[in-house]
């Protein structure tokens, strides 16, 4: 929650860099400091939570993977287009070339929703990761605090009874002192 603050204020930040600005088209464009305004958004970037700086991690490299599938089909096609060229007459190409275009298109189609899946499943397993544990050391503490309040209340017990044996002790040397019919009325068992 502290590091969600930190957004929060920084965002605050930026948009009180952004208001302060000289307006050069009043409501639509302003002179900002872009030093100012990069060193905030470093600063927010840096104080998202772990968990989306892994999202977003994991983002680009689909956007890589995606780039590389694209080149690849790309490489393809343009590989398919040479020996077509070589092999085939002109409407043959064509025809090929749809059809490897089609294959290819298809084929990245399906990398990108099996990326997409996996995503999804890797997110809703972190995320039930982080209830189970949450619950586990709720539970761990609830256990915890228990077995202190045991420990306490068996430690009372014992002291209880010390002081109650402290009690008997101190009447019975007062009474053995005194003996049994001169004792003091301040003393006497109440």
């Amino acid at each position: 929650m502290q590091q969600q603050n930190g957004v929060y204020d920084l965002l605050r930040l930026l948009e009180m860099s952004i208001e302060e600005s000289f307006p050069i088209v009043p409501g639509r464009f302003v002179l900002a400091k872009p030093k100012e305004i990069e060193a905030l958004i470093d600063k927010i970037y840096r104080s998202l939570p772990v968990e989306v700086q892994d999202a977003r991690a994991f983002l680009r490299r689909r956007e890589e993977l995606q780039v590389e599938a694209q080149q690849k089909a790309e490489k393809i096609v343009a590989d398919a287009q040479v020996e077509a060229d070589r092999k085939l007459s002109e409407a043959d190409f064509i025809k090929a070339l749809e059809r490897e275009g089609n294959r290819i298109r298809a084929q990245v189609q399906e990398e990108c929703e099996e990326l997409k899946r996996k995503a999804i499943e890797e997110a809703d397993s972190i995320r039930a990761s982080a209830a189970e544990d949450a619950k586990r050391t709720r539970e761990g503490a609830e256990i915890y605090a228990e077995q202190v309040l045991t420990n306490l209340e068996h430690d009372l017990t014992k002291l209880q009874q010390v002081v109650k044996n402290g009690q008997v002790y101190m009447e019975k040397l007062r009474s053995e002192s005194y003996g049994p019919y001169d004792t003091p009325s301040s003393y006497e068992l109440r």
